[in-house]
């Protein structure tokens, strides 16, 4: 890459005050954009997989909102997180637990990591 690119991304990429894995609950503080007005909106969901690309970095977090999955893809470095914080770690053997989306109730539960 050229050193104009690695410039742009090294300015752009923050720190990141936990190390994150799959299975783990996260609440994830999203800068939302009504009008002229703008406010904070929590997402709290378990992290389904993590892709390491540098500032392209992206979680990919799950919830389930009344009888419905939400499922969405947050860049770690974009400007529109506020903050990520690390509620629960989860004990998975699994990097990308795709697998979560065909259970339910008391089987979609995970076991916390000690």
């Amino acid at each position: 890459m050229s050193l104009n690119i690695e410039a742009i991304q090294q300015e752009n990429k923050r720190e990141v005050s936990a190390e994150f894995r799959a299975g783990d609950t996260v609440t994830v503080n999203v800068k939302v954009v009504e009008g002229n007005k703008e406010r904070i909106q929590p997402f709290k969901g378990v992290i389904i997989q993590k892709k390491n690309t540098g500032v392209a970095t992206t979680l990919t977090v799950r919830k389930m909102s009344g009888n419905v999955a939400v499922e969405r893809i947050f860049p770690m470095h974009s400007p529109r997180i506020e903050s990520i914080a690390l509620d629960r770690t989860g004990k998975v053997r699994q990097a990308r637990i795709y697998y979560m989306r065909d259970l339910t109730g008391k089987a979609a539960r995970i076991d916390e990591r000690k």
